[in-house]
């Protein structure tokens, strides 16, 4: 199958019809963007339904974000809420070999998500610390056959939410700055968070400017 990842294995299944661009899926699609609209409106839906699900002082874990995969994807891909059985690469960056991902996201829950959520009380600098650990480890582990990096922003988002901010907003995540985003994630394979925590504290200014003009626009 061709697309954004390199994969071996059974779950690189195309759906017939697709030329191979789109993964084998219950919705019979077969065009990219048509499987985009789905994906997002699925994704949008699951963000609404959790914003008033979470609490302050929920600490999640690895259960929480298979059972988000599903609720997002269930209707579309067989395998969504399931640990990948599919090695996957992408532009020669090797994720988490598939035989070892459970164990990996066991270590993940009790380590990185123990340590980092609930985030109700934490000031900036602590957040962005904890957005960077918890978005890192997880993009690098990759659990799902799709939707991993989705998936990280919604978390954060979550965790940001507990913390007092409003939903984070990772539209400056392009051009240069998505080249910067892509080598702080390979720095993060060393321990090297710094890069990311640089990337984050942007999210965050660029999340409270858009909050703050789009609360002064309402005031005119």
């Amino acid at each position: 199958m061709t697309g954004r990842y390199a994969t071996h294995g059974t779950e690189r299944q195309a759906q017939p019809g697709s030329r191979g661009r789109v993964l084998a899926n219950r919705l019979g699609i077969v065009r990219v963007r048509d499987m985009q609209v789905a994906e997002t409106a699925a994704l949008l839906r699951l963000t609404d339904d959790l914003l008033g699900e979470i609490t302050e002082d929920q600490r999640f874990t690895a259960d929480d974000l298979c059972a988000w995969h599903q609720r997002w994807l269930g209707g579309i891909y067989d395998w969504a809420g399931h640990y990948r059985n599919v090695n996957m690469s992408k532009d020669g960056f090797p994720f988490a070999a598939a035989r070892l991902v459970p164990g990996l996201m066991a270590d993940y829950a009790r380590t990185v998500l123990a340590a980092h959520t609930p985030c109700a009380g934490m000031d900036d600098a602590r957040l962005v610390q904890a957005l960077a650990q918890t978005h890192a480890e997880f993009i690098l582990i990759h659990p799902f056959r799709e939707g991993n990096g989705r998936l990280a922003r919604l978390l954060n988002t979550l965790m940001a939410l507990q913390a007092g901010l409003p939903l984070l907003d990772f539209d400056g995540i392009r051009g240069a700055a998505k080249q910067r985003y892509i080598a702080s994630i390979h720095a993060a394979q060393g321990n090297d968070y710094a890069p990311l925590e640089r990337v984050f504290a942007a999210v965050l200014r660029r999340t409270k400017r858009m909050a703050t003009s789009s609360c002064a626009g309402a005031d005119r």
